[in-house]
C-alpha cells in the first residue's frame, strides 16, 4: 500500500455558516487510527485576497471516548439552558473579567 493511502482513511466535510469543518481519519506508520479536525474560515485580508484561518485538533484513538462524552454533555448543556433561559449574560467569566479590571486577558484555566 502506497503511503499516501494508508495515511488517509476516511474525509466528511461540514459547511457550517461561513466556517467549514474537516473531520480527516488517518493512520499512524504503526497502523493506528486517528481523526484531525480542522476548523477553517475564509476571511478577507488588507488586499482584498481570500485567506483561509485554519485551527487544527487531533483526537487520538485512546481519548475518543472521552471526547465524546465531553462534547455530549457540553451540548445537552446548552441545550437545556437554552430551553430555560436560565443562564445570566454575565457568566463567571464576565465577572472574573469585571474583578480584574477593564482588561479582557483570560488564563486557560479560565476556559
Amino acid at each position: 500500500m502506497e503511503e499516501n493511502q494508508r495515511d488517509d482513511v476516511y474525509s466528511k466535510s461540514v459547511r457550517a455558516g461561513k466556517r467549514t469543518y474537516f473531520f480527516d481519519v488517518k493512520t499512524t506508520r504503526g497502523n493506528d487510527l486517528y481523526m484531525t479536525i480542522t476548523e477553517s474560515k475564509r476571511k478577507t485580508d488588507h488586499d482584498g485576497q481570500f485567506v483561509y484561518d485554519k485551527h487544527k485538533i487531533f483526537l487520538y484513538k485512546e481519548d475518543f471516548e472521552k471526547f465524546i462524552e465531553g462534547l455530549e454533555e457540553t451540548v445537552a448543556k446548552i441545550k437545556e439552558l437554552k430551553a430555560t433561559g436560565n443562564y445570566p449574560d454575565d457568566g463567571p467569566l464576565d465577572r472574573k473579567k469585571e474583578s480584574e479590571g477593564s482588561g479582557t486577558h483570560f488564563g486557560f484555566e479560565d476556559l
